[in-house]
């Protein structure tokens, strides 16, 4: 089969090779998905750099985190899922941009048959991880005011229209006006250009001075230390992501006098389901159990078949293009996803 590797670091184009190599085989509770299409990560820029340290397996290897397609093998814990499109992450985040993709059982869920393969390769990371940030973990509220970062992009987009589901008050930032707009279309009721200045101020203007309950951040950095200013008393910071330079991850960003001073609570939240009795205690990694991944599937599949929210396909590439569309999103200049497709798959 055909699959993407990272045979050495660099610029996606340097880092990447289309190479013929053996089938993967699922373990006990894993399957095998004949792909019809993958999605580009901003993470993935950052392994073919070999800067990703959460992701960072020898040379060479698959690159690749999510896959759509059909299930055409199983482990003998996951034969009902023979058969079945599916829609889901790579086991080890590893290998989706490749025909055939291996997958965790529980980290796959059936796409809704309102989906075609481009849309829902779109729709699952990040309405998932959105939905556990909003809900499972902030626990946000109707009547709340959501500030949004980076509200353009894959994981952004879902974020808006999931906290205008709930009947937050959605403030939202992008880098210049055609994401500022587009935000807006998603929702949004306020939109900030952080090109054009300081969005703390921005953000209190349109609070009257009172700042927002809750910030969805997938951005980090410095970006974290400026929403921090942004926050109510009793207000909470969600930390989704590091989209300003994945190095952030590992840099201690929140002092003591933070927290007392501000009156307020800082949280993370991992795309992740698996039986916590299978992970290492004091491993630091504590991920949402399957049931959880289940309930939050038929939540946004209810939402979506009432048209409340979509998945944002920004663009479609042929799977011999990616190394070129990883490098589009480096630049930072697409909004929502970049599908690529490849194999047939279904269409709408």
């Amino acid at each position: 089969m055909r699959a993407w590797r990272v045979v050495r670091y660099g610029s996606p184009q340097e880092a990447l090779q289309l190479e013929d190599v053996p089938e993967p085989v699922p373990g006990p509770n894993e399957v095998l998905v004949r792909t019809a299409a993958s999605v580009c990560n901003y993470n993935e820029v950052d392994a073919c750099y070999g800067r990703y340290l959460t992701v960072n397996p020898p040379l060479p290897y698959t690159l690749g985190m999510e896959v759509t397609g059909v299930v055409v093998g199983a482990g003998e814990l996951a034969r009902h899922w023979m058969g079945r499109r599916v829609m889901g992450v790579s086991s080890n985040a590893t290998g989706a941009h490749a025909e055939l993709v291996v997958a965790a059982a529980d980290m796959v869920f059936d796409v809704p048959d309102a989906l075609d393969d481009v849309r829902a390769a779109a729709f699952c990371i990040p309405f998932h991880l959105a939905y556990l940030g909003l809900h499972e973990r902030a626990h946000v509220q109707a009547g709340e005011t959501v500030l949004v970062h980076a509200a353009a992009g894959g994981v952004g987009s879902a974020a808006v229209q999931l906290a205008v589901a709930a009947g937050a008050r959605v403030i939202a930032t992008a880098g210049g006006a055609d994401k500022v707009e587009f935000a807006r279309q998603l929702g949004a009721d306020v939109a900030i250009d952080y090109r054009s200045g300081d969005f703390v101020d921005a953000v209190f203007e349109a609070t009257d001075g009172r700042g927002v309950d809750l910030c969805f951040d997938g951005v980090g950095g410095d970006v974290m230390q400026q929403s921090l200013r942004c926050l109510t008393r009793g207000g909470r910071h969600l930390v989704v992501g590091f989209a300003s330079g994945i190095e952030a991850e590992e840099v201690p960003m929140v002092t003591g006098r933070t927290f007392c001073f501000g009156n307020l609570s800082v949280m993370g939240v991992i795309l992740s389901y698996q039986d916590p009795a299978t992970v290492p205690r004091g491993y630091g990694y504590n991920p949402f159990p399957p049931e959880v991944g289940r309930r939050v599937n038929d939540s946004l599949v209810a939402l979506l078949e009432a048209g409340t929210i979509h998945p944002v396909v920004g663009k479609t590439v042929a799977f011999e293009a990616l190394p070129e569309a990883l490098a589009e999103m480096a630049q930072r200049t697409t909004m929502g996803r970049i599908v690529v497709q490849v194999g047939g798959g279904q269409r709408a």
